[in-house]
């Protein structure tokens, strides 16, 4: 009995200690696991992968990227990670799109529930057809000016950033386009080189291909600055209206985030991992291979940044009706 009494005394102990060495160990002590909430191959799954294995190199532990798609607005991956522990080892790869979700009924939160870290995303532009008889922004706005909601433009479905960008130009011009909805950029890139639609507004990443393969033709930058691509200078339309800077830019906001709630030591374990990897030349050589802007943010300003996202997304769709939850409910202020 004694013996028996010993030999259970003896693994207690020896429970209670690796119990007490694993609280102890710093994190991350095993491995991170980041889930996407959009599709392999696209921007987010893309970009996650890239930075994760960049920031491998700064943690003693390895991260795997795991898709976790569909909901509503990305919302099904980010109930998943939701449900998770708060301690660092999943972590959610979303979007500025994902702002979208409550709004739209696919789950409860507002976005201040992450807290985030933004790699950068690709800035949008106005381009037409290759056989368009537009050459200029210029010509596009006259025109639509001339003849209002006639000039078929699509840019993805109502409330995606590059619809925003659309209503942003028209809000800035005075012009008024007709509106065509699809359901993601590539269709809407394929009805502008199809002639279903007279303009399109997407990513330039997106848009990279068909300006290369030219079929379609960049009239103006939707960011403040002009940028050279494949040998073709397109300029900013902030050079061609004055004010312009009320509404834009709205730039794409891809990266990864934690619960807002994890405690500082995985915040700071991440944040420096995250900073490394930004200021790699990896990161540099890829960001200007696939046509993306690095931003490098996290924290409190990357928070700032998705906070006005979410009040111009949900508003918007609120708006044009398109949304299921009245933001006002959810403590989104409007913009």
């Amino acid at each position: 009995m004694k013996r028996t009494f010993l030999k259970w005394s003896a693994a207690f102990a020896i429970a209670a200690s690796a119990a007490g060495h694993a609280a102890a160990q710093e994190y991350p002590f095993r491995d991170i696991t980041t889930a996407v909430v959009w599709g392999a191959g696209g921007g987010t799954d893309s970009i996650n992968r890239m930075i994760m294995a960049e920031m491998e190199k700064h943690l003693p532990v390895g991260i795997s990227v795991i898709n976790q798609t569909g909901g509503v607005a990305g919302s099904n991956g980010m109930v998943y990670v939701m449900n998770q522990p708060n301690d660092g080892y999943t972590l959610v790869g979303l979007s500025e799109s994902n702002v979208t979700a409550a709004v739209q009924g696919g789950w409860d939160q507002k976005f201040e529930y992450w807290h985030p870290f933004i790699v950068g995303g690709s800035p949008d532009l106005i381009s037409v057809p290759a056989n368009s008889p537009y050459n200029s922004l210029q010509e596009l706005v006259d025109a639509a000016k001339a003849a209002p909601n006639t000039i078929p433009a699509a840019a993805s479905g109502s409330g995606s950033i590059h619809h925003l960008n659309l209503l942003a130009i028209e809000n800035g011009s005075g012009a008024k386009f007709k509106f065509v909805p699809y359901k993601g950029s590539a269709p809407g890139q394929e009805a502008a080189i199809a002639g279903e639609v007279a303009l399109v507004v997407t990513s330039l990443a997106e848009q990279a291909p068909l300006i290369k393969g030219g079929k379609l033709k960049p009239l103006a930058m939707l960011t403040p600055d002009n940028v050279t691509f494949d040998g073709k200078d397109i300029p900013s339309a902030f050079s061609m209206y004055d004010g312009l800077d009320k509404y834009l830019p709205l730039k794409q906001a891809i990266g990864f985030a934690v619960h807002a709630s994890a405690s500082d030591v995985v915040k700071a374990k991440l944040t420096a991992a995250f900073d490394q990897a930004i200021a790699s030349d990896v990161v540099a050589q890829w960001a200007t291979a696939n046509n993306y802007d690095v931003s490098g943010k996290s924290g409190d300003e990357a928070s700032a940044i998705f906070k006005k996202l979410e009040s111009t997304f949900a508003w918007t769709l609120w708006d044009l009706k398109a949304a299921k939850v009245d933001p006002a409910s959810l403590g989104i202020e409007k913009p």
